[in-house]
């Protein structure tokens, strides 16, 4: 029987069937400045040259290198948004790792930045469930201009597969990027091994919630 489609069915994910052949951290930035002010800042012209972290922040992410260094492989790759709270976190992360011995390169990717939030930019963090309202009926709705999830979904696993078939094996792999982001790319980790109804990028917000400078692996199970 012909199974259903539709477009909350839909998902974008361009992870490999096989196994991955390295270790993958999500690394949610710190507290930032736009946290505090509490508004949305998910424009590149903005949010690569502003917001960064607070103290608060600085000492979460380097907190976290320091909580990651006792299960760390020797090499770890920092691959951060250009944003600058993400940027930030990522030096802090590395350089508590690299105290202890780590070797511990950072890159920067695009594909890593803020889900952009179109007209709600500058707005109040308040609003972002009503994006998230549309995001549960249809991956690739665009509510107020925002990026589809479904797109952040295929940007960002994308971007996973291309470290995982470039980097040279032994390597664990951070990802430090924003809460939006990081949560719709776990339902890209999700998707080879669930039902087709909780793979796509419309459940990210029925997963943990990821707090500030926290740190998980990303798995396929």
């Amino acid at each position: 029987m012909k199974r259903p489609t539709g477009k909350a069915k839909a998902t974008a994910s361009c992870l490999p069937k096989k196994p991955l052949r390295h270790r993958f951290f999500a690394l949610r930035h710190g507290e930032s400045e736009a946290n505090v002010a509490k508004i949305i800042i998910s424009d590149p012209k903005v949010g690569t040259k502003a917001f960064g972290l607070t103290a608060a922040g600085r000492k979460g992410a380097t907190r976290a290198g320091q909580m990651f260094k006792k299960t760390a492989a020797k090499r770890v790759v920092m691959v951060s948004s250009d944003f600058s709270r993400a940027k930030q976190t990522a030096q802090l992360f590395a350089q508590a790792l690299r105290k202890a011995g780590r070797i511990c390169p950072l890159r920067i990717a695009k594909e890593l930045r803020e889900r952009r939030f179109g007209s709600l930019e500058a707005d109040s963090d308040a609003r972002y469930p009503e994006v998230w309202a549309q995001d549960r009926h249809d991956p690739a709705a665009r509510p107020f201009g925002v990026e589809a999830a479904q797109a952040v979904q295929r940007r960002t696993s994308r971007l996973v597969a291309k470290l995982d078939r470039e980097l040279p094996d032994g390597a664990d792999v951070v990802l430090v990027s924003h809460g939006d982001a990081l949560q719709i790319l776990q339902t890209a980790f999700l998707a080879e091994s669930q039902a087709p109804d909780n793979l796509n990028a419309s459940k990210h917000r029925t997963l943990p919630h990821l707090d500030r400078a926290e740190l998980r692996e990303l798995k396929k199970r």
